[in-house]
């Protein structure tokens, strides 16, 4: 059981960090599009100074009367490499721009009004902050020590509230905070 309680408060924390990471999408996407930039801006030097080197070896093949099919220029598959590296940056670059111009939505962030909770709700709201905002339903069983059923009709007015939310997992819940 404390294993499976060690896993769902890493998941919390896994998605706390996806939520931070999604607030920062611009930026993610602007650092994409840049790397892409740049990474474009290599290659096309890369390029054309293969190019040069590639037109220098060919008539250097060419003057000495050697055949085609001998050339080290035509038998060198750099330039696939750069068209495939050409390839990467630009899909980069893409999904810089997708990220940066898309929008994302922000998780509205609801305030809870604990004055309107009587006793009983204002438990189990403060052990669900106590652990990290989630906590198993049977956890919560054995911490109060109340009835399933008392603990079932306090979770249905939380939820009618929209406090809380229930995710079902195997044979019991897992209640998050909103």
């Amino acid at each position: 059981m404390k294993l499976v309680t060690k896993n769902l408060k890493r998941t919390n924390k896994i998605m706390i960090i996806a939520m931070e990471l999604s607030l920062n999408q611009k930026n993610v996407g602007t650092f994409l599009a840049v790397f892409a930039i740049i990474l474009i801006l290599l290659l096309s030097f890369v390029k054309t100074d293969v190019d040069k080197r590639d037109v220098i070896l060919c008539q250097a093949f060419h003057d000495s009367n050697m055949d085609m099919t001998t050339c080290p220029a035509h038998q060198s598959n750099t330039s696939w490499f750069i068209v495939v590296s050409f390839v990467i940056s630009f899909l980069i670059l893409g999904s810089g721009l997708l990220l940066f111009f898309l929008p994302f939505k922000k998780k509205e962030e609801l305030k809870i009004d604990v004055s309107k909770l009587d006793e009983d709700e204002h438990k189990i709201y403060d052990l669900l902050k106590l652990h990290d905002g989630s906590m198993y339903q049977s956890d919560l069983i054995k911490e109060t020590e109340y009835s399933k059923v008392k603990i079932t009709r306090i979770l249905d007015k939380l939820e009618g509230k929209k406090v809380i939310d229930r995710k079902r997992r195997g044979m019991t819940n897992i209640i998050i905070l909103k």
